[in-house]
């Protein structure tokens, strides 16, 4: 028997976004939304010198999957390239697909194995991971 969908870590990590106030400073703002079920994910960024995170803030309309996605991007975001966000939107989504056996290196997303299987959840779990990537390449190219 597989593992809950949705389960005590996920809720919990639902309900313990960090960086969960917009920035009014923001560099680069990403939106992106599922339109499977409406989820919404803003991302805003702001870049050091080297063009690593420095500053992030986020609004989360999603469902638990993606609110605990968000949750993850969000706590191990900050001090990452654009590079390094892409790679691991890139991991994540490979995850899901089944074109990957893991997550890559990002810590915690190995928490959405059991959603590998339902394939309409994929996108709000993906939403975080895809606007804050976008929102990094943007801001270092001075959008």
């Amino acid at each position: 028997m597989s593992a809950p969908l949705y389960n005590s870590a996920i809720l919990r990590l639902a309900a313990s976004i960090p960086h969960a106030v917009r920035l009014p400073d923001a560099q680069a703002s990403v939106e992106r939304r599922s339109p499977i079920c409406g989820s919404r994910v803003t991302v805003d960024v702001r870049l050091d010198e080297a063009g690593r995170i420095a500053g992030l803030g986020q609004e989360v309309r999603a469902c638990a999957l993606g609110q605990a996605s968000a949750s993850l991007m969000g706590a191990h975001a900050i001090g990452r390239s654009a590079g390094e966000l892409a790679a691991a939107r890139d991991a994540l989504t490979d995850f899901l697909a089944g074109a990957r056996d893991d997550p890559g290196d990002w810590p915690g997303l190995e928490i959405f194995g059991p959603a590998r299987d339902y394939s309409a959840r994929h996108a709000s779990i993906r939403l975080a991971f895809e606007a804050v990537a976008e929102a990094a390449e943007r801001a270092g190219k001075g959008a």
